[in-house]
């Protein structure tokens, strides 16, 4: 597996597109086309394509929010791995690259995310690299889970 995050663009957009979720879990993360679309009203917005090798096997979405007091808020909110793709281990290297991807871009942060109700595999994944629930409910009334920030090496 050589899982790379690439951002969509025109070259990808269509293969990006045609991922899907695997049956049952249609109603647990928004389809590729309406985050696409949010990415397009809000500059925030990170738009990933995951590839292994030339294949994109994935999408994800990430962005830092200046609305939430008191220093923002990095957010890893989508995370698809096509259904064809799924049980071979692209979640699990997916976020880990994705984790790697904001600690790099946005230094050792606290990490934000949301997960809705029924969806465990994701949850004990999440989990798996450090999440915890928190009390709060994000504005779709999803699960929040944060992964408290990396210690810096040397400290």
């Amino acid at each position: 597996m050589q899982l790379r995050l690439e951002p969509v663009t025109q070259e990808n957009r269509l293969a990006v597109l045609s991922l899907r979720a695997g049956t049952g879990q249609e109603g647990f993360v928004e389809t590729v086309s309406a985050c696409l679309d949010e990415a397009a009203q809000r500059a925030d917005w990170r738009p990933m394509a995951i590839y292994d090798g030339t294949a994109v096997v994935g999408f994800a979405m990430y962005g830092y929010f200046w609305e939430y007091p008191p220093a923002g808020r990095v957010w890893l909110d989508r995370l698809l791995i096509d259904a064809a793709r799924q049980g071979r281990g692209y979640g699990r290297a997916a976020v880990a690259s994705l984790l790697a991807r904001l600690a790099e871009e946005y230094g050792p942060r606290d990490i934000y995310l949301s997960v809705v109700d029924g969806n465990t595999a994701a949850a004990r994944l999440y989990e798996a690299f450090g999440f915890v629930f928190t009390e709060e409910r994000d504005v779709h009334g999803e699960h929040v889970m944060r992964r408290p920030a990396a210690p810096v090496r040397g400290s």
